[in-house]
Order: C-alpha cells, then structure tokens, then sequence
C-alpha cells in the first residue's frame, strides 16, 4: 500500500527505497511550488520543466542525505531546485557587470501601484529583466539569500550582487510606470 500524500516521513521513507509511488506523491505534493520557483528563473517553460524535472531527479537520488532536523522538505527541496535552476543558467551566457558607478538611491515603488497588479504581471516584468539581473533579483529578493551568498553562488563580489538588485528595482518601477500610463 502506497504511503498517504500528507504522510512526509513515509514519503522521505518510500523514496528512500526507490518507492515509485512514494516518488510520484513527493513529486505531486511539491510540484505547484518548485514549478513556481523555476519559472521565477527560467523565463522559458520548456526549460523550466527540464529544471524542475531535473531538480526533482537530484531530490530522490539525495533524500538519504536528508536531515530533517537541519532543515524542512520544503526548504530542502527548494534548495535543490534552485541550485539546479543556477546551474542550468551557468551554462547559458550571461554577462554579470561589475560597473557599480550606476548605484544611486534605493529605487521605491508606490505600494498603491503595485497593489493593482497581480502576481501574474508581475512575475511577467520580471521574467522581462535581463538574465543575470533577474537571477540575483529573484536569489535576493524572493528567496532571501543575502548577497554574500549570492556572491559565493555565483563567484561575482557582493557590489555586483547589490548593482543587480538596484538595477532590477529601476528597471521594474520604469515597466509599472509604463503600465500605469497606459491604464
């Protein structure tokens, strides 16, 4: 009998046995969200799906290394996901400047302009930044590394790390702007 979808120690356990089953429940219980972190870096869906599915092969050849007390499945998944979604990235070319003469003051948007927005228009402007941009935006902004760490991820210094999220938040409030004129 296959372990219940909302039974995780059970799932971790039947994937630790190469369980089929167990795999295809971790797989449908986590699917909606790491989708929605791949597409946060892939702005292609055929290649977001290819990450995705690759990052959840890593999952199960991993999950004996998994430590539930260190961290949750869901952070742990995530992780993976997103460090299959930078190594996808690295070997497509992508320039990271390290002109930081462009830093100027933190770029604000109106809460009140972006309160009009849904989530789809939004994660439609950022999937329109450049690839390197979006990617410190997204590792910075939505899933909270700092940006020593996104340095050490992807062997930039942490002023190129800080230009790309200035240069990100310039880029998105020029492209709510322009929304807002033609609203």
């Amino acid at each position: 009998m296959p372990p219940a979808e909302d039974d995780i120690q059970a799932l971790i356990e039947g994937c630790k046995k190469n369980n089929r089953q167990a795999q295809e429940l971790l797989y449908k219980k986590f699917y909606v969200a790491m989708a929605s972190v791949c597409a946060r870096y892939i702005s292609n869906q055929q290649d977001a799906m290819q990450v995705l599915n690759d990052g959840f092969l890593k999952v199960f050849k991993n999950i004996k290394s998994y430590d539930a007390g260190i961290a949750s499945l869901y952070t742990w998944i995530r992780k993976i996901i997103i460090n299959t979604a930078i190594d996808f990235l690295r070997k497509l070319p992508v320039a990271y400047t390290t002109d930081l003469s462009d830093i100027k003051e933190e770029t604000t948007i109106e809460n009140h302009v972006i309160q009009k927005m849904n989530a789809d228009e939004l994660l439609n402007l950022i999937k329109e930044l450049p690839k390197a941009t979006r990617l410190v935006f997204n590792l910075y902004t939505v899933d909270g590394f700092n940006h020593r760490e996104i340095a050490e991820m992807l062997s930039i210094s942490e002023g190129t790390s800080k230009w790309h999220v200035s240069e990100a938040r310039k880029q998105l409030k020029q492209s709510i702007m322009k929304l807002q004129k033609i609203s």
